[in-house]
């Protein structure tokens, strides 16, 4: 089954796996999720990822998902810029998510990276996803 939304279906694995208290969730790989997963461990929310190679030819990749005192580390993950309405926003403009405790990950010119990254670097971009 093709999947319109890879990235989407990233973060809805994350969502489902967090609210059955799994500790690790697999996805089918590729180098956008590979990005984003690693903004998000930079930033704290998972433990890490693997990506293995399976036996048909294809990658996958393990995420290890993080709780704190039995509660998960994302309290909320969405898909921003979707494939049927995109979302661009200059960096005047990036929205701050829980009044700066949550992250925009953005995908810019220079790659994937968090909002403030790309303040930092005085970029714009594709807004991905938000997390808090």
């Amino acid at each position: 089954m093709a999947i319109s939304d890879p990235l989407g279906d990233m973060l809805t694995r994350i969502r489902n796996a967090q609210m059955r208290r799994k500790s690790k969730v697999s996805t089918p790989a590729s180098k956008l999720r590979e990005h984003v997963l690693e903004v998000l461990q930079s930033e704290g929310y998972i433990r890490g990822y693997t990506v293995t190679e399976r036996e048909n030819g294809r990658s996958e990749i393990d995420i290890e998902l993080k709780y704190f005192d039995g509660e998960p580390a994302i309290k909320k993950i969405e898909r921003i810029s979707k494939p049927g309405r995109r979302v661009y926003s200059s960096v005047a403009t990036l929205p701050r998510v829980a009044n700066g405790l949550g992250v925009s990950i953005l995908s810019t010119s220079q790659g994937v990276m968090s909002d403030h990254v790309a303040r930092e670097r005085n970029l714009g971009g594709e807004i991905l996803c938000q997390v808090f």
